[in-house]
């Protein structure tokens, strides 16, 4: 049987002539920190004192010993980063240049002092430019050239620290006669019958070996031969449970086992987890355009996604259990659909195993990202290598439902300037529709295949036609206001977003001794965007008086302005389903703490805006909407059932005085969206005039002016403080109460975000992680609303 052992210990990192203690899997980063050789970079503005790291070369060495007996010995590193020499007392091995691949060295009979010589990734990069020529980028960093997290280079939300090292784990292998090379689960369903197609491919020390595969799943077992180096095994399960998305059914997983035989000698196995289901990407043409929407197990769904970014800049540190406490987070906000984004890396197996058992779909990006990327060798060969090992990697996964070639590439070469630069030079196009489709089709044809986001489908159409595939919405964000997402309806919004800064104890910890202003050194230092606090100003200036030298007012501020951006467009567009079949919030997380787009801060603190999340993605939805014909109650009712119903409509005065009022019934269909015409006795007219809809324990707001312009009234409201919560009783209209529960202690939670209170209504706030105590000023100073920061 083979035999697997991890070399994990006795690592050291060479530097300055001293040998230092090193974690693998780690990175050089990681090491210089745990010896204190660099301090925190993600800390003031360390990040530029450490930049030297990722210009030098670094040396990793261990001892190896002989394995005895087995007739092979394979040293296995399932990854690295990047450009690395591997020798073995002085014997080459090989030389790496891909950080997205697993490499196999044999080491039969071999054994002595194992050295990982990395270069750095600049110098690697920088050489394969000089050769191939200059290509556009979004950002002045060589990461077209070379197969690396391309956001290790920095990105407009993450810091320039990069990487080398043994990023993932490596192991010694001992076996005989054979092993399973590569085994490609092909999983398909047709009506209640499961199949379960294993294709082996099986790398051999005896060729006259007679072997032969044995599987199991859900009760069935098979046994076939093995054609030289090749075999399949077809299982056919009766009356298999469909694995659904989360809130359309469950998620049953069933345990795929496989084994190798000489005989009857086991010689090696294989064991995966498997969902049935079925998945189609309907792009067919319709009276709006070109659509993009996801049909699973026949089901057509409103796709609840958000962006996902690498959750460290240092992978190596995100564990199994920091993937499962981030994706419980989306799935309790409602997330149905996480996309992983072309700047960073394809996951390790943690991150789908949890999205397989939570029901959270996957689109996987390729990694590449706005960029024009090279098609010469050798990245070409990479880009293939990678594309193989990762999509067969991550086949078994029910929660994988799309392959995306790239993010903004497509976009980029026909609206950023780079086609008449490049005159002819190749630029990545050959990847996107070409190399990766033919790879997916070859080895994973049960799930569909997109070229790129945005891709209207064809250079037939503008790569970010809303009208057609998939629409990156940035426009808004980047020059004008939240209120534009309501001029069109994409098909798919794949991106879009609006910046706000981390929680406040996020800022004390990664600011510390700051006096804290929007300008302040280390608050610019940890914005990386272009003009972001230019953009963060103008977008508060449209709704608000600017708070000028109040950090406390601008930071609630600017965190209410980013969540009512994404709810204006998330609203909108759910709103008309089945037109716009999904969008795809940028961005759950944060690799480090930042001021940046996240729903979730760098340091794992919810902001505001996942807790609107909760409420934009629950499956029903009030929102009032205008239409030509006038102002309408949207229903979005995403749940299977019909919502039935009466709706209060109240027209108020902003001092609490009902103007108008009317009782309506209402209707929505299951997966459907429901309107209710508003009378225009009740559409609010002036600053000092809203409407309130109330249904189902839901409820819809709206004023018709910016907050600047509206005479809200003094706030009056009572708190009341006991264990595990905080109860606010309003005795006046009260906009957006926020209790920024980290302001009472960093491990304080609160379970609800921002909310509107009318003239005596109450809401309590549930807190974790603080013992409460009856310090009621302590929570007034925590407590936030639009009128107390005017």
């Amino acid at each position: 049987m083979l035999e697997a052992t991890p070399l994990t210990e006795g690592w050291v990192l060479h530097h300055e002539g001293a040998a230092l203690p090193a974690v693998v899997p780690g990175c050089v980063h990681t090491d210089l920190l745990g010896a204190g050789v660099i301090p925190d970079p993600f800390l003031g503005r360390a990040e530029a004192e450490v930049a030297w790291v990722g210009r030098r070369e670094w040396v990793y060495e261990t001892e190896l010993r002989a394995g005895a007996g087995p007739e092979q010995s394979d040293l296995v590193f399932e990854g690295l980063d990047t450009a690395a020499e591997i020798r073995l007392d002085g014997r080459l091995l090989g030389r790496t240049r891909n950080m997205h691949r697993s490499y196999r060295f044999d080491v039969t009979g071999l054994a002595g002092r194992l050295s990982v010589r990395f270069a750095s990734a600049y110098t690697e990069a920088e050489a394969v430019r000089g050769r191939l020529g200059e290509r556009p980028a979004a950002y002045a960093e060589p990461y077209p050239y070379l197969r690396k997290m391309a956001c290790s280079f920095g990105w407009d939300w993450g810091p320039t620290l990069v990487t080398a090292g043994i990023w993932r784990p490596v192991r010694l292998e001992h076996w005989s006669t054979a092993r399973l090379a590569r085994v490609r689960p092909l999983v398909t369903v047709h009506g209640g019958l499961g199949v379960v197609e294993l294709r082996v491919d099986v790398e051999r020390t005896r060729v006259e070996a007679g072997l032969s595969v044995e599987a199991t799943v859900g009760g069935v077992r098979v046994r076939a031969g093995v054609d030289g180096t090749s075999g399949t095994v077809r299982l056919e399960v009766p009356d298999v449970r469909l694995w659904w998305p989360r809130g359309y059914g469950e998620q049953p997983l069933y345990d795929v086992e496989l084994t190798l035989l000489y005989g009857d000698e086991v010689l090696d196995g294989w064991r995966r987890r498997v969902g049935f289901r079925d998945v189609v990407l309907d792009t067919s043409a319709d009276a709006h355009g070109t659509g993009f929407t996801l049909v699973v197990n026949g089901e057509r769904l409103f796709a609840r996604g958000v962006n996902w970014i690498p959750d460290d800049v240092f992978p190596s540190r995100v564990t199994r259990a920091r993937y499962r406490t981030r994706l419980r987070q989306a799935a309790d906000a409602g997330v149905d659909l996480v996309r992983v984004w072309g700047g960073g890396i394809y996951e390790s197996a943690e991150f789908y195993d949890a999205c397989d058992e939570l029901g959270l779909l996957v689109w996987q990006d390729f990694p590449f990202a706005c960029a024009a990327y090279p098609e010469e060798q050798p990245l070409r060969g990479e880009v293939e290598a990678e594309a193989r090992e990762n999509v067969v990697r991550l086949m078994p996964h029910p929660s994988l439902v799309l392959w995306n070639g790239n993010n903004e590439n497509l976009w980029g070469f026909r609206d950023w300037g780079w086609e008449p630069g490049l005159a002819g030079e190749s630029w990545g196009e050959g990847y996107y529709l070409g190399v990766l489709p033919r790879v997916v089709a070859e080895l994973d044809p049960t799930r569909p295949y997109t070229a790129g986001s945005p891709w209207s489908g064809s250079w037939e159409h503008h790569p970010n036609d809303p009208a057609h595939g998939t629409h990156h919405s940035w426009e808004v964000w980047n020059r004008t206001d939240y209120a534009d997402y309501l001029r069109d309806v994409p098909r798919f919004v794949a991106e879009f977003g609006w910046q706000a800064p981390p929680a406040y104890a996020t800022l004390r910890r990664a600011l510390p001794g700051e006096e804290l202003a929007p300008d302040s050194p280390g608050m610019l230092h940890h914005q990386k965007a272009d003009d972001g606090n230019g953009k963060l100003a103008r977008g508060l200036a449209r709704h608000f008086a600017l708070p000028d030298g109040d950090f406390d007012r601008w930071h609630y501020l600017t965190q209410v302005v980013q969540a009512r951006a994404v709810a204006a467009g998330i609203e909108h567009w759910r709103s008309h389903w089945p037109v716009c079949a999904g969008t795809v919030v940028w961005q759950l997380n944060d690799c480090w703490p930042v001021t940046s787009w996240a729903a979730i801060d760098g340091d794992g603190r919810e902001k505001p805006l996942y807790h609107e999340l909760r409420r934009l993605y629950a499956d029903r939805l009030l929102t009032l909407q205008p239409r030509p014909r006038g102002l309408v109650l949207a229903l979005v009712n995403q749940a299977a059932g019909v919502w039935s119903g009466r709706v209060r409509l109240r027209r108020m005065s902003v001092d609490g005085t009902v103007l108008g009022e009317e009782e309506v019934a209402f209707r929505a269909a299951g997966r459907a969206v429901g309107e209710v015409p508003v009378a225009r006795e009740l559409v609010p007219d002036g600053a000092k005039e809203f409407l309130v809809a109330d249904a189902g324990g839901l409820r819809a707001v709206r004023f018709p002016v910016a907050d600047r312009d509206i005479p809200y009234p003094r706030p009056e409201f009572d708190v009341a403080v006991a264990p595990g919560g905080v109860t606010v009783t309003a005795h006046t209209l009260v906009r957006d109460l926020l209790l920024q529960a980290d302001r009472l202690h960093p491990d304080a939670r609160a379970d609800r975000g921002l909310v509107t209170l009318l003239p005596g209504e109450r809401v309590t706030i549930g807190v974790r992680g603080w013992d409460a105590v009856a310090d009621t000023d302590a929570v007034r100073a925590a407590l936030y609303c639009v009128q107390s920061v005017r």
